[in-house]
């Protein structure tokens, strides 16, 4: 699956019944980090849990069209560097079952063999415009 160049956060989140409409909560954090502004209207994906397609397996006709196009060069840039080390708690579990920890503007770090709740020293192995993944060291 691509990953749009464009993504402002990634979380995990249920969606709940209410009266006659459907809410998913975005985490606090999220809004903190200056990551989504609170009142904005934004584009949402969902994703299955397991990663399986939908249903009905559709696919929306202009799926992946923005993964594959450059970034505008005014967008902001990833906040570290590969070689980086850097201290974080580890805060959701991945659907990989590697560890997330997130850093400015929410941006995301993923951290394989960590737990939720963990704090660790990683060393950023690999940046993307989007995520980073890096390895406990020490």
């Amino acid at each position: 699956m691509e990953i749009s160049r464009r993504l402002l956060c990634l979380f995990s989140a249920e969606v709940r019944a209410e009266d006659d409409h459907y809410v998913v909560e975005v985490p606090r954090r999220e809004v903190e980090t200056g990551a989504v502004e609170a009142d904005g209207t934004y584009r949402v994906a969902l994703i299955a849990r397991d990663g399986a397609a939908p249903a009905d397996g559709a696919v929306p006709a202009d799926a992946g069209d923005e993964s594959t196009s450059a970034p505008p060069s005014d967008e902001p840039q990833p906040p570290v560097e590969v070689g980086e080390v850097r201290y974080v708690e580890i805060e959701d579990i991945g659907k990989q079952g590697d560890g997330i920890a997130r850093v400015e503007r929410g941006y995301v770090i993923i951290v394989p063999d960590t737990e939720v709740g963990e704090q660790v020293k990683v060393e950023v192995r690999e940046v993307k415009s989007n995520f980073a993944v890096g390895d406990v060291v020490g």
